[in-house]
């Protein structure tokens, strides 16, 4: 086996340490972040501007009745909105001192609130996702859990989403924390943190996960992931990739239900490229789901119960294989010979979302 390589690790018994899960959510520049507080601000201060020059009547300057200017009703509310309050200029009317405490009062806190926004937020970050995450873990099933990812996750995501798959229903775990700010940037909930870990899949919700890619760059970590995956997750399926066929067999042994030996892939496909372009030109078409053709997995529908295998082929979808009752049968078995309710077919047809 290739040598393992050290990978970053949170840790858990660090109350400081950034809760593990990430959400997607919307991202603006600090920028605008600023451009928006300091509208927020001036806009109350010019609400308040206006109310006190309208009532000025009802406030008095040292005395003095009646006489504001606009510079002194500007004056009166910064003075308190930022609650300094000098007492120069006071409410005397009623009305003036109950438009105070119902309307320039809220709009005081909102400016506070404003100013200290940033610590607010930094402060109330933490429980707000930690309440985000424990509605998230208590609803969440049948999903897809990737760990790793890198080129094949990312790869592995993308192809899920080409095949219909929800990108709320897709986790990604890295112990990268740059990669899973990637990954929520694409839509998909992330866990930071190392896959070999069992805590790490806990908080991916790997119990109730219906699918699981093991997607590493270490034949090492991939073992180690799809035991620990397997032991927590009896019933998923896993697809794990591998980058030494050697390696394939004790990932099978593992719990891996399919083994993808990466590198000899690639070069079986370059190979075949070499020998014949038109094949391997249309290998590489079946591989990139953004092109003409695409390998699916479907429910028959109801005009093609009793049908034969064969008869779909007329119209435009190659049949693979056919799944019935669980079990696989191939193109080059004859064991089908009708379509039967409860059957699913495995087809080669014309991707109908092609850019």
């Amino acid at each position: 086996m290739p040598r393992r390589r050290s990978t970053p690790s949170i840790d858990y018994d660090d109350p400081n340490a950034p809760p593990p899960l990430r959400f997607p959510e919307k991202r603006f520049s600090p920028i605008r972040n600023i451009g928006v507080r300091i509208a927020v601000a001036l806009a109350a201060l010019a609400i308040t501007t206006v109310i006190v020059y309208t009532e000025q009547d009802c406030y008095q300057d040292r005395g003095l009745i009646g006489d504001l200017s606009w510079i002194d009703s500007f004056y009166y509310a910064t003075v308190s909105l930022s609650t300094t309050g000098y007492g120069d200029i006071t409410p005397i009317c009623e009305s003036s001192r109950l438009v105070n405490a119902l309307v320039i009062t809220p709009l005081r806190f909102l400016f506070l609130i404003v100013l200290v926004g940033t610590t607010i937020e930094v402060l109330t970050r933490r429980t707000r996702e930690q309440m985000r995450s424990n509605r998230w873990r208590n609803r969440v099933k049948d999903h897809t859990v990737i760990i790793g990812y890198g080129v094949k996750g990312r790869a592995a995501a993308s192809s899920l989403l080409d095949s219909g798959t929800p990108a709320s229903d897709i986790v990604v775990v890295a112990s990268i924390k740059a990669a899973v700010d990637e990954a929520t940037r694409d839509g998909f909930v992330g866990v930071v943190g190392d896959g070999r870990r069992e805590e790490v899949l806990t908080d991916a919700g790997i119990q109730r996960a219906a699918r699981i890619v093991v997607a590493t760059d270490e034949d090492d970590t991939s073992i180690l992931i799809t035991l620990t995956a397997r032991r927590l997750a009896p019933n998923a399926t896993i697809v794990a990739a591998v980058r030494e066929s050697q390696n394939a067999d004790i990932l099978r042994q593992s719990g891996a239900n399919t083994v993808i030996p990466t590198a000899e892939s690639a070069g079986r496909l370059m190979g075949l490229s070499l020998v014949s372009s038109a094949a391997g030109e249309i290998m590489e078409d079946l591989l990139d789901s953004g092109r003409g053709l695409e390998v699916v997995e479907r429910a028959i529908t109801p005009s093609e119960l009793g049908m034969s295998p064969e008869d779909l082929d007329a119209r435009g979808q190659i049949v693979l294989a056919v799944i019935r009752a669980g079990v696989t049968h191939r193109f080059d078995t004859d064991a089908i010979i009708r379509l039967e309710s409860g059957d699913r077919l495995v087809v080669i047809r014309h991707n109908p979302d092609e850019r």
